[in-house]
């Protein structure tokens, strides 16, 4: 696995919103209970697996390494690494606004199970919703 800072860069290049975690942040988040992380220099998955469930917690793709089935690649591996400790289901929130993300998981198995209003803030302050996607394992 590559150093923190580099995915802390790599998460910063990926995302205003939601805001990119800093490299403290994703330490932290990676020491957490049940936390799991898969990736290399060109992508990660973050995941929590906990209770038969686990969490998309963020994914990062290079931005000169889209659209090269590298992110397809790394849902299916928190996929499978989130049957391996027990979940039955995954869920991820993703924003309403963000079409390619969308298209990623739906095309991964993904539906749409909720709707969370106002939950994003765009840097402008605009408040945007996240789409809450499940998908059975």
């Amino acid at each position: 696995m590559p150093e923190v800072s580099h995915w802390a860069d790599l998460h910063a290049a990926c995302f205003t919103t939601p805001r990119p975690w800093s490299g403290a942040e994703m330490k932290a988040v990676l020491a957490s209970p049940h936390v799991f992380s898969l990736g290399d220099s060109r992508g990660f998955v973050i995941g929590r697996a906990v209770a038969g469930e686990s969490e998309l917690l963020t994914l990062a793709v290079d931005p000169a390494q889209r659209r090269q089935g590298l992110g397809m690649h790394l849902v299916k591996d928190f996929l499978t690494q989130s049957a391996i400790r027990g979940a039955s289901q995954a869920f991820l929130e993703v924003a309403a606004h963000n079409v390619a993300a969308i298209a990623l998981y739906e095309g991964a198995g993904f539906g749409q199970a909720g709707r969370r209003k106002g939950y994003y803030t765009l840097p402008d302050g605009q408040k945007i919703d996240a789409l809450v996607m499940v998908h059975k394992i």
